[in-house]
């Protein structure tokens, strides 16, 4: 029996672009996913994808404050799993830091274990180690069912993710956040939640209020470990209005 000739194909319609505009294109379409999955973090909840991910993955897990911890293997699992394929050790990283009261100044994880210390000490391995979330984290997640925010597909399109948090809580400035990506960074310190909160209620009454006003309430950075800052009341309040500066 002779083989069965198959129909020519018909060539593929062919583009022209410019080299110029291809590498444009592509370099935005990579800086964008670069800044929004995984390097900055949302201005609205102040969390990282990974972080976010972490948070939602312990609500499943149902480990709200005052229930018993659960090994950190089973939330690093989980959240691999289920919401963030980009490995086990930089999402343990991630909670670790989350539970650190050195690194954050409103930690998001309560940990039980040897999650490190100040001197660089690394935590312990995360089948040594339990977790559960903390009160803050809470209020972070809390309307989180009242279709408050939106969600999206994961990964594999097996389940659902929030797109941000509903956060009854003011995590950007509270706990600061650091991120490099393409072309751009952040450095914010962390604040006193009670000062924030008296500058929002300000700042709900008075919603044309200036920087300098607000600085009333917000003298300047609190940071987790303490310390004295030097530096003048103009300095400080020059890099609030300008978004540059260093304490």
């Amino acid at each position: 029996m002779g083989k069965r000739q198959l129909p020519p194909e018909e060539p593929a319609e062919i583009h022209e672009v410019m080299l110029r505009d291809a590498l444009e294109e592509r370099y935005l379409a990579y800086a964008l996913s670069t800044i929004m999955h995984r390097a900055l973090p949302d201005a609205r909840d102040g969390l990282k994808p990974v972080h976010r991910r972490i948070l939602y993955g312990m609500r499943l897990l149902r480990l709200d404050p005052g229930t018993p911890f659960k090994k950190s293997a089973k939330i690093v699992g989980d959240v691999m799993g289920s919401f963030h394929p980009h490995g086990d050790q930089s999402i343990y990283d991630a909670l670790v830091r989350l539970a650190q009261d050195f690194s954050s100044r409103y930690p998001l994880v309560d940990g039980q274990g040897n999650f490190g210390n100040i001197d660089g000490d690394n935590p312990a391995a995360y089948r040594y180690t339990e977790a559960r979330m903390t009160e803050v984290a809470r209020l972070l997640l809390e309307g989180i069912d009242e279709d408050g925010v939106e969600f999206r597909a994961n990964y594999d399109g097996q389940s659902k993710e929030p797109i941000v948090l509903p956060g009854g809580f003011p995590n950007l400035l509270a706990n600061g956040a650091q991120g490099i990506a393409v072309g751009m960074a952040t450095s914010i310190p962390p604040h006193n939640a009670a000062e924030l909160c008296d500058a929002a209620l300000h700042l709900i009454d008075k919603p044309e209020a200036k920087s300098k006003t607000l600085l009333k309430w917000v003298k300047g950075p609190d940071f987790p470990t303490g310390g004295i800052i030097v530096d003048s009341k103009e300095s400080i309040a020059e890099a609030y209005m300008t978004g540059r500066g260093s304490f």
